[in-house]
Protein backbone atom coordinates (compact mmCIF):
# COMPACT_ATOMS: atom_id res chain seq x y z
CA UNK A 1 0.00 0.00 0.00
CA UNK A 2 1.24 3.34 -1.03
CA UNK A 3 1.43 6.11 1.39
CA UNK A 4 3.04 8.98 -0.57
CA UNK A 5 6.20 8.12 -1.07
CA UNK A 6 6.67 5.40 0.85
CA UNK A 7 4.98 1.69 0.91
CA UNK A 8 4.48 -0.16 3.83
CA UNK A 9 7.53 -2.75 3.60
CA UNK A 10 6.23 -4.51 7.29
CA UNK A 11 3.34 -4.33 8.91
CA UNK A 12 4.42 -4.82 12.50
CA UNK A 13 3.38 -1.87 15.03
CA UNK A 14 5.86 -0.35 17.13
CA UNK A 15 5.12 1.68 19.77
CA UNK A 16 8.66 3.00 19.44
CA UNK A 17 10.19 1.81 16.47
CA UNK A 18 14.16 2.64 15.54
CA UNK A 19 17.39 1.74 14.59
CA UNK A 20 16.58 0.39 11.24
CA UNK A 21 19.92 -1.80 10.11
CA UNK A 22 20.70 -4.03 6.92
CA UNK A 23 22.78 -6.55 7.53
CA UNK A 24 25.11 -6.67 4.13
CA UNK A 25 25.96 -9.94 4.73
CA UNK A 26 22.80 -11.53 5.17
CA UNK A 27 20.68 -8.76 3.25
CA UNK A 28 18.26 -8.39 5.80
CA UNK A 29 16.65 -5.51 7.46
CA UNK A 30 16.54 -6.10 11.21
CA UNK A 31 14.71 -2.66 13.31
CA UNK A 32 13.92 -2.06 17.02
CA UNK A 33 11.07 -1.55 19.02
CA UNK A 34 12.91 0.15 22.16
CA UNK A 35 9.36 0.22 24.30
CA UNK A 36 8.24 -2.59 23.09
CA UNK A 37 11.36 -4.69 24.11
CA UNK A 38 11.20 -6.47 20.67
CA UNK A 39 14.09 -6.75 17.59
CA UNK A 40 11.96 -7.47 14.52
CA UNK A 41 12.95 -9.19 10.97
CA UNK A 42 10.88 -9.87 8.63
CA UNK A 43 8.84 -12.98 9.74
CA UNK A 44 10.78 -12.95 12.91
CA UNK A 45 11.29 -11.70 16.21
CA UNK A 46 13.56 -11.38 19.46
CA UNK A 47 12.44 -10.46 23.01
CA UNK A 48 14.48 -8.66 25.42
CA UNK A 49 14.48 -8.72 29.05
CA UNK A 50 16.17 -4.71 28.69
CA UNK A 51 14.89 -2.05 26.11
CA UNK A 52 17.00 -3.01 22.60
CA UNK A 53 17.45 0.62 20.82
CA UNK A 54 20.03 0.23 17.82
CA UNK A 55 22.97 -2.76 16.78
CA UNK A 56 25.99 -3.08 14.67
CA UNK A 57 26.57 -6.47 12.75
CA UNK A 58 29.69 -8.12 13.81
CA UNK A 59 29.29 -11.07 11.52
CA UNK A 60 26.74 -12.87 9.66
CA UNK A 61 25.08 -14.11 13.01
CA UNK A 62 25.93 -11.34 15.51
CA UNK A 63 24.76 -8.21 16.10
CA UNK A 64 25.65 -5.75 18.47
CA UNK A 65 22.82 -4.30 20.58
CA UNK A 66 22.44 -1.95 23.04
CA UNK A 67 20.33 -1.55 25.95
CA UNK A 68 19.31 0.57 28.56
CA UNK A 69 22.04 -1.66 30.61
CA UNK A 70 24.39 -2.97 28.36
CA UNK A 71 25.83 -3.82 25.29
CA UNK A 72 25.09 -7.38 24.24
CA UNK A 73 26.14 -9.89 21.58
CA UNK A 74 23.09 -11.13 20.07
CA UNK A 75 23.20 -14.81 18.22
CA UNK A 76 20.62 -13.93 15.47
CA UNK A 77 19.97 -18.14 14.59
CA UNK A 78 20.11 -19.23 18.12
CA UNK A 79 18.86 -15.86 19.82
CA UNK A 80 21.33 -16.26 22.90
CA UNK A 81 22.46 -12.90 24.33
CA UNK A 82 26.01 -12.20 26.06
CA UNK A 83 26.33 -9.15 27.64
CA UNK A 84 29.55 -7.47 26.18
CA UNK A 85 29.67 -4.57 29.06
CA UNK A 86 27.66 -2.64 31.34
CA UNK A 87 26.17 0.40 29.32
CA UNK A 88 25.17 3.13 31.83
CA UNK A 89 23.67 0.21 33.73
CA UNK A 90 24.00 2.33 37.02
CA UNK A 91 21.94 5.27 36.10
CA UNK A 92 18.31 3.82 36.28
CA UNK A 93 17.10 6.87 34.49
CA UNK A 94 18.26 6.44 31.46
CA UNK A 95 17.59 4.64 28.11
CA UNK A 96 19.92 3.81 25.22
CA UNK A 97 18.51 5.23 22.07
CA UNK A 98 20.48 6.06 18.67
CA UNK A 99 23.41 4.36 17.46
CA UNK A 100 25.62 3.40 14.29
CA UNK A 101 28.43 2.02 13.56
CA UNK A 102 31.28 3.94 12.43
CA UNK A 103 34.40 3.36 9.39
CA UNK A 104 37.25 1.96 12.00
CA UNK A 105 34.82 -0.59 13.64
CA UNK A 106 33.89 1.35 16.27
CA UNK A 107 30.22 1.88 17.49
CA UNK A 108 28.57 5.26 18.57
CA UNK A 109 25.45 4.88 20.73
CA UNK A 110 23.70 7.55 22.79
CA UNK A 111 21.74 7.33 26.11
CA UNK A 112 18.82 9.96 26.61
CA UNK A 113 16.19 9.74 29.99
CA UNK A 114 13.66 7.42 29.92
CA UNK A 115 11.30 10.05 30.90
CA UNK A 116 12.90 12.67 28.45
CA UNK A 117 14.65 14.33 31.24
CA UNK A 118 16.76 16.85 30.48
CA UNK A 119 20.30 16.86 29.71
CA UNK A 120 20.20 12.99 30.91
CA UNK A 121 21.64 11.59 28.17
CA UNK A 122 25.03 11.06 26.69
CA UNK A 123 27.21 9.99 23.62
CA UNK A 124 29.52 7.20 23.85
CA UNK A 125 31.72 5.19 21.56
CA UNK A 126 32.67 1.31 21.86
CA UNK A 127 36.00 1.02 19.81
CA UNK A 128 37.86 -2.46 20.58
CA UNK A 129 37.44 -3.19 24.00
CA UNK A 130 36.90 0.33 25.16
CA UNK A 131 33.79 2.23 25.79
CA UNK A 132 33.96 6.17 26.58
CA UNK A 133 31.57 8.86 27.25
CA UNK A 134 32.25 11.48 24.44
CA UNK A 135 29.50 13.82 25.32
CA UNK A 136 27.02 14.74 28.08
CA UNK A 137 24.46 16.61 29.26
CA UNK A 138 22.33 15.69 25.94
CA UNK A 139 18.29 15.44 25.69
CA UNK A 140 17.52 13.03 22.87
CA UNK A 141 20.57 12.70 21.11
CA UNK A 142 20.08 10.92 17.28
CA UNK A 143 21.41 11.43 13.56
CA UNK A 144 24.41 9.60 14.43
CA UNK A 145 25.69 9.17 10.33
CA UNK A 146 29.02 9.02 8.85
CA UNK A 147 29.82 10.50 5.57
CA UNK A 148 31.10 8.19 2.53
CA UNK A 149 34.71 10.12 2.51
CA UNK A 150 35.50 9.43 6.34
CA UNK A 151 36.73 11.94 8.81
CA UNK A 152 34.08 13.70 10.72
CA UNK A 153 31.15 12.63 11.78
CA UNK A 154 27.04 14.31 12.59
CA UNK A 155 24.86 13.95 15.04
CA UNK A 156 21.55 15.53 17.13
CA UNK A 157 20.21 16.62 20.08
CA UNK A 158 16.78 16.58 19.04
CA UNK A 159 15.11 19.48 21.53
CA UNK A 160 17.72 21.81 19.66
CA UNK A 161 16.69 21.72 16.21
CA UNK A 162 20.26 21.25 15.32
CA UNK A 163 22.41 18.84 12.87
CA UNK A 164 26.18 18.75 14.00
CA UNK A 165 28.90 18.17 12.44
CA UNK A 166 32.36 16.89 14.47
CA UNK A 167 35.94 16.16 13.13
CA UNK A 168 37.54 12.67 14.35
CA UNK A 169 40.87 11.57 14.55
CA UNK A 170 43.02 8.75 12.88
CA UNK A 171 41.17 6.22 15.01
CA UNK A 172 37.63 7.79 14.49
CA UNK A 173 37.60 9.96 18.18
CA UNK A 174 36.08 12.93 18.37
CA UNK A 175 38.47 16.00 18.22
CA UNK A 176 37.47 19.97 18.22
CA UNK A 177 34.72 21.36 18.43
CA UNK A 178 31.37 20.37 16.54
CA UNK A 179 29.76 22.66 14.18
CA UNK A 180 26.09 23.37 13.20
CA UNK A 181 25.48 21.19 9.52
CA UNK A 182 21.52 22.06 9.43
CA UNK A 183 19.28 23.72 11.65
CA UNK A 184 16.38 22.42 11.31
CA UNK A 185 14.58 24.53 13.76
CA UNK A 186 14.49 26.94 11.34
CA UNK A 187 12.01 25.00 9.05
CA UNK A 188 10.01 23.89 12.32
CA UNK A 189 11.64 20.03 11.98
CA UNK A 190 12.79 17.75 15.11
CA UNK A 191 15.66 15.81 13.76
CA UNK A 192 15.59 12.26 14.68
CA UNK A 193 18.03 9.34 12.89
CA UNK A 194 19.66 9.76 10.53
CA UNK A 195 22.16 8.17 7.66
CA UNK A 196 24.21 9.81 4.58
CA UNK A 197 23.93 7.97 1.23
CA UNK A 198 27.21 6.96 -1.06
CA UNK A 199 27.02 10.81 -2.66
CA UNK A 200 27.20 12.10 0.72
CA UNK A 201 23.43 13.34 1.13
CA UNK A 202 22.44 13.07 4.69
CA UNK A 203 18.55 11.50 5.10
CA UNK A 204 16.98 12.82 8.39
CA UNK A 205 13.81 11.30 9.96
CA UNK A 206 11.97 14.36 10.68
CA UNK A 207 9.75 13.57 14.12
CA UNK A 208 6.29 15.31 14.04
CA UNK A 209 6.83 15.86 10.64
CA UNK A 210 5.99 13.09 8.48
CA UNK A 211 9.02 13.29 6.36
CA UNK A 212 12.22 12.31 5.71
CA UNK A 213 14.51 14.94 4.33
CA UNK A 214 17.97 14.87 2.57
CA UNK A 215 20.81 17.75 2.81
CA UNK A 216 23.33 18.31 0.62
CA UNK A 217 27.32 18.36 1.82
CA UNK A 218 26.77 21.73 2.75
CA UNK A 219 23.63 21.06 4.67
CA UNK A 220 21.08 22.69 2.26
CA UNK A 221 17.53 20.80 2.21
CA UNK A 222 17.31 19.64 -1.87
CA UNK A 223 14.50 16.79 -1.10
CA UNK A 224 11.95 15.95 1.31
CA UNK A 225 10.39 11.85 0.99
CA UNK A 226 6.50 12.25 2.55
CA UNK A 227 4.48 9.68 4.51
CA UNK A 228 1.42 11.28 5.45
CA UNK A 229 -0.12 8.39 7.40
CA UNK A 230 3.02 7.69 9.95
CA UNK A 231 3.96 11.61 11.07
CA UNK A 232 6.60 10.21 13.88
CA UNK A 233 9.13 8.81 11.30
CA UNK A 234 12.24 8.02 13.13
CA UNK A 235 15.51 6.08 11.42
CA UNK A 236 16.42 5.73 7.76
CA UNK A 237 18.12 3.05 6.63
CA UNK A 238 19.57 1.98 3.13
CA UNK A 239 19.54 -1.72 1.86
CA UNK A 240 18.41 -4.19 -1.07
CA UNK A 241 20.20 -5.96 -3.61
CA UNK A 242 21.47 -2.17 -5.24
CA UNK A 243 21.51 -0.35 -1.97
CA UNK A 244 18.89 1.61 -3.30
CA UNK A 245 15.98 1.35 -0.81
CA UNK A 246 15.19 3.26 1.69
CA UNK A 247 13.71 1.87 4.59
CA UNK A 248 12.87 4.13 7.59
CA UNK A 249 10.56 3.47 11.04
CA UNK A 250 8.04 4.83 12.74
CA UNK A 251 6.09 5.00 16.23
CA UNK A 252 2.70 5.43 17.80
CA UNK A 253 4.27 6.70 21.31
CA UNK A 254 2.83 9.74 22.02
CA UNK A 255 0.20 9.95 20.01
CA UNK A 256 -3.78 9.93 20.84
CA UNK A 257 -6.20 7.31 19.44
CA UNK A 258 -8.13 10.56 17.65
CA UNK A 259 -4.40 10.97 16.30
CA UNK A 260 -3.86 7.50 14.88
CA UNK A 261 -6.95 6.82 13.58
CA UNK A 262 -5.93 9.92 11.21
CA UNK A 263 -2.42 8.42 10.66
CA UNK A 264 -3.26 4.53 10.85
CA UNK A 265 0.46 3.47 9.78
CA UNK A 266 2.19 4.87 12.08
CA UNK A 267 4.40 2.20 14.22
CA UNK A 268 4.66 0.48 11.29
CA UNK A 269 8.55 0.55 8.81
CA UNK A 270 8.25 2.08 5.36
CA UNK A 271 10.32 1.93 1.94
CA UNK A 272 10.94 3.43 -1.02
CA UNK A 273 13.08 3.86 -3.76
CA UNK A 274 16.17 6.70 -3.79
CA UNK A 275 17.81 8.36 -6.57
CA UNK A 276 21.59 7.31 -4.88
CA UNK A 277 22.25 3.99 -2.99
CA UNK A 278 22.81 3.83 0.02
CA UNK A 279 26.46 3.26 1.61
CA UNK A 280 26.80 0.00 3.10
CA UNK A 281 26.68 -0.59 7.29
CA UNK A 282 30.64 -0.90 8.75
CA UNK A 283 31.42 -3.64 10.78
CA UNK A 284 31.83 -3.51 14.47
CA UNK A 285 35.24 -5.18 15.27
CA UNK A 286 34.76 -6.48 18.99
Amino acid sequence: MSTGDFEIFDDTSCVLGEGALWHPERAELFWFDILGRRLHAPGRHWAFEDMPSCAGWIDRDRLLVATNTALVILDIETGAQERLCDFDSANPVTRSNDGRADPHGGFYVSTMGIDTEPGAGALYRYYRGELRQVRSGMTIPNAICFPPEGGFFHYSDTPTGMIMRQRTDEAGWPVGEAEVFVDCKRSGHNPDGAVIDAEGMLWNAQWGSSRVAGYDRDGREIAALDCPTAPQLTCPAFGGEDMKTMFVTSATAGLSEAEIADAPDSGRTFRTRAAAPGQKEHRVIL
